[in-house]
């Protein structure tokens, strides 16, 4: 029974991918945030080329999935209780709480990606899986009452995780704990879409999510972690400049070619 136990925890942690293993890639959002303008803008580049959508979905709490072009699904902030669908081939995973985590994934997931590092070092991930590119940024997050002394920031605790895919740069905040200096912005780059939580307790206050959010200027703007703050003191915060979409769907199809020209922030189905 023993051997049995061992061997069966062996396996599963086999098919979870630490994210200090992997080696980063070339980032093309990092080499368009920071390369010269160019002449003739990306978009108009590739307008003889099939258009490709990406299609997001809101599933709950901070999960979205996103689906890609070649049939990637990817689960972020996943803990095995928000679902919708097929199971994701990919999922992200940062350690605030249980609803942002799960020890026990299903095993027919081919890639889990943690937000935190082993041995006090950063989660390091920089993994190419068909056509998306996903590496990560990390930031501090607080340590809680269950994990030790409560109030105390773990060093590189959170990952902010990037997804390089069909042109577009979308960027998950995780569970974002305090404002980002200039090597946070710098690392990041270009994001076109943004996954911001709003809950202004949890994670950070709506000040600094706000000021967060302005700065990056992203296209789409997707809230999430958004139980407990009305979304139009959100709004009032980061200004006029962007404007709201109310859906009454869950699931957003876009791709470069249909991102909207004035910020937005988008607002899917679900709590």
């Amino acid at each position: 029974m023993l051997r049995s136990l061992v061997l069966a925890t062996a396996f599963l942690g086999s098919l979870i991918i630490p994210a200090t293993a992997q080696s980063p890639l070339r980032s093309e959002c990092l080499a368009m945030a920071n390369a010269p303008p160019r002449a003739v803008p990306v978009s108009l580049r590739r307008t003889a080329a099939k258009v490709e959508e990406v299609a997001i979905t809101y599933v709950g709490h901070s999960t979205y999935y996103i689906d890609t072009p070649a049939g990637v699904r990817i689960g972020t902030d996943f803990n095995g209780y928000y679902q919708t669908g097929r199971l994701p081939d990919v999922v992200t995973m940062n350690r605030a709480h249980s609803t942002h985590f799960t020890l026990f994934p299903d095993p027919k997931i081919k890639h889990v990606l943690h937000g935190w590092g082993d041995k006090g070092q950063p989660a390091l991930v920089g993994l190419r899986v068909e056509d998306v590119y996903i590496r990560n940024v990390t930031t501090d997050i607080r340590r809680y009452y269950g994990d030790g002394a409560g109030g105390e920031m773990i060093r590189d605790g959170n990952s902010i995780f990037i997804f390089e895919v069909a042109g577009l740069c979308i960027g998950h905040l995780g569970h974002l704990h305090h404002k980002l200096d200039d090597s946070h912005f710098a690392a990041i780059g270009r994001l076109d879409i943004v996954m911001v939580p709003i809950d202004g307790t949890f994670t950070m206050s709506l000040d600094g999510v706000s000021e967060i959010t302005k700065r990056l200027r992203a296209s789409v703007v997707l809230p999430m972690h958004r139980f407990a703050t009305p979304l139009d003191e959100f709004m009032r915060l980061i200004g006029k400049q962007f404007e709201i979409d109310q859906r009454t769907e869950r699931t957003l199809k876009i791709s470069r070619e249909t991102l909207p020209t004035t910020p937005t922030v988008i607002i899917l189905d679900g709590v």
